[in-house]
């Protein structure tokens, strides 16, 4: 059983700026739960399960939580996630969708996971959003579709909010015999924890989330994610969340798919050719998703910001 799809690859000709450059889309949000999660957390909860766990926790007001929820009723284990008080309505009715039992606690994620984690029994696994070797290798496996495509790129653009998708690239990247294909990581401002890191030479800890990317809103990135910002060949941008919503607007014109301004921090860069892309022929973007924005919250932030 695999818990994630194998997601379309398209050419974006609105994102093809630069003379006879390719934009490729690697289409993650058209996962079962709406973002790339499906892949890691479905690969963590499927070796969780082999290995005896009767349960599986986790702390997550958005699409990790939804996807280890999916996961878990695909697999039928019973499913606890704790979500801070600011999730959604909608955040909360995909989960509840998904038959897992959610506890509200905290006014914010740390104290969600805090009390996840003391919430742990023998016999639970815990999911982390980000943090987790086996997310990693699960993330991985988009680029062994992208590479059984037949397509090499010469850059990857993604978002980072806790790492995650940027380990799994990158160990794509890597199983895969391009080591040195560099990754373009983007952040939004307020939640630029991986930019701050890189200025400051060490891991640093946001003091808050200040950014409506709350998908990204991880206040200190893994330690992984940092270490790869020396050892692989690493681009950070950071973006505005006006920059962010527009192009997940645009972007809902051009391709008629919803994604999150988490996701759109990534498709504020592919549409701007002019700027991180420009030198390279083939560029893969990975559109990670992202289901707790809906078209009227994605109008109401391009009012606001």
């Amino acid at each position: 059983m695999t818990l994630y799809i194998e997601t379309p690859l398209i050419e974006s000709a609105a994102m093809s700026g630069a003379p006879g450059q390719s934009v490729w889309l690697k289409m993650e949000a058209l996962q079962p739960t709406g973002s790339f999660k499906n892949r890691g957390i479905g690969f963590a909860c499927e070796e969780y399960a082999r290995r005896g766990a009767r349960r599986f926790v986790a702390a997550s007001g958005g699409n990790a939580g939804i996807a280890a929820a999916y996961a878990a009723r695909r697999l039928g284990v019973p499913m606890l996630v704790v979500v801070p008080e600011t999730t959604s309505a909608r955040a909360l009715e995909l989960l509840r969708r998904e038959r897992a039992e959610v506890i509200v606690h905290g006014a914010s994620f740390q104290e969600a996971h805090a009390m996840a984690t003391s919430l742990l029994g023998e016999t639970d696994a815990f999911i982390h959003p980000f943090d987790d070797p086996l997310l990693w290798e699960g993330h991985a496996s988009m680029i062994d579709e992208v590479a059984r495509a037949g397509v090499k790129p010469d850059a990857v653009v993604l978002s980072v909010g806790g790492g995650g998708l940027l380990c799994g690239v990158v160990a794509g990247l890597r199983r895969n015999g391009w080591p040195r294909v560099p990754v373009i990581a983007v952040e939004t401002e307020g939640a630029d924890s991986l930019a701050q890191s890189i200025a400051a030479g060490e891991r640093i800890v946001l003091p808050r989330i200040a950014s409506i990317a709350t998908s990204l809103g991880a206040r200190q990135v893994a330690q992984q994610a940092f270490a790869l910002s020396s050892e692989h060949p690493l681009r950070s941008v950071v973006v505005a969340d006006s920059a962010a919503v527009d192009a997940c607007i645009r972007f809902m014109d051009d391709h008629r798919v919803v994604v999150e301004p988490a996701c759109g921090a990534t498709l504020a860069v592919a549409y701007d050719a002019s700027t991180a892309m420009k030198e390279f022929r083939n560029v893969l973007v990975i559109v990670c998703g992202g289901v707790t924005a809906t078209v009227a919250q994605l109008r109401q932030w391009a009012d606001r910001t």
